[in-house]
């Protein structure tokens, strides 16, 4: 009876392991492609913008996906990286209903595989001791050998990953060179020849070069009453004194759909001049003011002044870190910007569009008359006497999309084209200042063997370039913004460092305060030295001194007391994170169990 009751319960464990098996395997082949997303930020959901581009691809595109894993080995991060951009990849050639063919390529050294990774032109990192090559980047190929690459994935703009992957297959699937239209009372030398750019005296305007590159740009003329359809985006550079048909044959083409990137300016250092569009901003939702120009001293740029002097300018302005807005992927890319007498943005009343600041000045950013710019440089002192702080961060640049109303109702009139409201949702963006793109703000130009040579110091090209970049792409990619980061920051423990250094800066700050304060009292109560040069000090400045030398021993106390209490604060939430991780959360689920376990058991003595 025993030896019976074995085989039975072995044979039972057999086919229990069976059917477990036969489970799994018709589950992968069932389920294969559905996936259940619980990530707070939907970090392994397409999409809908990525969704319609894979949609929109006609011929099959190639993708080669190069991850050196060997040299990888002691880069966990990398490597962990590295499975996330090709879950991705793999998830949108299944979404792609067979229109995309992915390679996994491991480029060993001295490979074909590594010829191959460097003839597309991906950028291999040392790495390790021996200096091993890291390729870490993707490659992609069209039916007619167009060819776009990303050399290398940086963890940091994991954000914009599928932004990145989507761009590249968006590329491969529109192999045309998109068109440009150029509106601009700036000389750029766009579609001008190296030399005549010379003769011309437009040679320093760099970005001429830079959007050539990528861009097929078309001037539009003064005279122009209707935009081609071919155009896909405006650039318009310091228009001033547009035509109203001019200005009408942009509204429309923002009513068809088209997208704009528009360099506005109160005060133009370069050229001179005040641009402005006026009845097209009101009709995009936006109000701009070409009389009022912002000074702000926290983000001035160290320019030359009077005498060679280098000179704070508070009207020219350096933008880093928290000025530019990092969850676009016009701005998030960029680490610095010079601007010069820029003007700001503010949403107009009861406007329906989406305003979305993509650069902005400090809190204590002023504002004054264009007038008063007049000096030029050499007006930074008279305009820091000037200032007034404001107590709101400025608009400097913004991205405005929706649905707009035409400009010009009135013409609705014998014009059987005219457009009242936008068949689709439009883009634009603007920048209040045009002298960004001067060369001197962002670029050291040289000529070598009769060609001119530059070399960026800011990134005020690389803006030009994302922001047409960006609104060139499909709706669809225009509509993909930053996603989240598999990384998630001890946002608490971040809060609670910043909360202690302010204070420890404030008190820093108080110190020296104190310290200016009694040095001043000190030099008024002096009243002679000894013959050997040493101070005189009267009972009074004894007193004074020793008070002195008292409080500052008191507040290097509370220097030191406030950073040990930084530490016991993020000391103090390690210890409850360890408790509520180790202890906590075992004891509930062991609760949970024997509540469980004591209600089935419960349940069997009641039947």
């Amino acid at each position: 009876m025993l030896n019976a009751k074995r085989f039975y319960s072995g044979s039972t464990l057999v086919v229990l392991a069976v059917l477990f098996i036969a489970l799994v395997m018709l589950s992968n082949q069932w389920l294969r492609g559905a996936r259940l997303d619980l990530t707070e930020q939907r970090l392994y959901t397409l999409a809908d913008g990525t969704r319609q581009v894979l949609a929109e691809i006609q011929e099959p595109i190639n993708l080669y996906f190069f991850f050196s894993q060997r040299a990888s080995a002691d880069l966990p991060g990398i490597r962990n990286y590295a499975q996330r951009v090709q879950e991705l990849l793999e998830e949108l050639r299944d979404q792609a209903g067979g229109r995309i063919n992915l390679r996994i390529i491991d480029p060993l050294p001295f490979s074909e595989e590594e010829d191959q990774a460097t003839r597309y032109g991906l950028q291999a990192a040392p790495v390790g001791a021996a200096g091993d090559n890291l390729f870490f980047g993707l490659a992609g190929s069209n039916a007619v050998d167009g060819q776009a690459v990303i050399p290398f994935f940086r963890p940091e703009q994991e954000a914009f990953l599928e932004y990145d992957v989507a761009k590249l297959i968006h590329t491969l699937a529109t192999p045309r060179k998109p068109v440009v239209g150029v509106i601009s009372d700036l000389p750029l030398g766009l579609g001008l020849p190296e030399f005549l750019r010379v003769q011309s005296g437009n040679e320093d305007y760099a970005i001429a070069r830079e959007l050539e590159q990528l861009f097929e740009t078309r001037t539009i003329a003064k005279d122009t009453k209707r935009i081609d359809d071919d155009v896909q985006v405006l650039l318009i550079v310091h228009p001033r004194e547009l035509s109203d048909d001019l200005r009408y044959a942009i509204d429309q083409f923002v009513l068809r759909g088209g997208n704009v990137v528009a360099f506005l300016d109160p005060h133009s250092d370069m050229a001179g001049g005040v641009s402005d569009l006026p009845g097209l901003l009101k009709a995009w939702g936006v109000q701009y003011d070409p009389n009022q120009a912002v000074l702000d001293p926290p983000n001035a740029l160290t320019i030359a002044g009077r005498n060679g002097r280098p000179t704070r300018h508070p009207a020219f302005l350096s933008l880093q870190g928290e000025a530019l807005r990092r969850d676009d992927v016009i701005t998030a890319p960029l680490n610095s910007l010079n601007l010069a007498s820029a003007g700001f943005f503010k949403p107009a009343e009861g406007a329906k569009s989406r305003f979305e600041p993509l650069l902005r000045s400090s809190e204590q950013a002023g504002v004054v008359p264009t007038i008063e710019l007049s000096g030029g440089m050499a007006g930074a002192e008279e305009l820091m006497r000037r200032y007034r702080p404001g107590s709101e961060r400025l608009a400097l640049a913004v991205r405005v999309s929706g649905e707009f109303e035409s400009a010009f109702p009135e013409r609705a009139q014998g014009n059987a084209g005219h457009k009242a409201r936008s068949e689709k949702p439009a883009n634009i963006v603007l920048v209040a200042d045009s002298d960004l793109l001067a060369n001197p703000l962002w670029v050291n130009q040289t000529r070598f063997l009769g060609q001119a040579v530059s070399t960026a110091f800011a990134d005020n090209g690389n803006l030009v370039a994302n922001a047409l970049d960006n609104l060139l792409g499909s709706g669809a990619l225009v509509s993909i913004r930053a996603r989240g980061t598999a990384t998630r920051p001890f946002t608490r423990v971040n809060a609670l460092r910043l909360e202690a250094e302010q204070r420890f800066l404030a008190t820093e700050q108080k110190l020296k305060d104190e310290l200016a304060e009694t040095e001043r009292k000190l030099s008024e109560l002096q009243t002679g030295k000894s013959q050997d040069g040493s101070l005189i000090l009267s009972p009074e400045q004894r007193a004074e001194l020793e008070r002195f030398q008292q409080e500052k021993l008191r507040i290097r106390q509370e220097l030191r007391q406030v950073q040990r209490q930084l530490d016991a604060d993020i000391e103090r939430l390690g210890n409850w994170l360890k408790l509520i991780n180790i202890g906590l959360v075992p004891l509930a689920v062991s609760l949970a169990a024997l509540g469980f376990a004591a209600w089935r058991l419960q349940r069997r003595r009641r039947a």
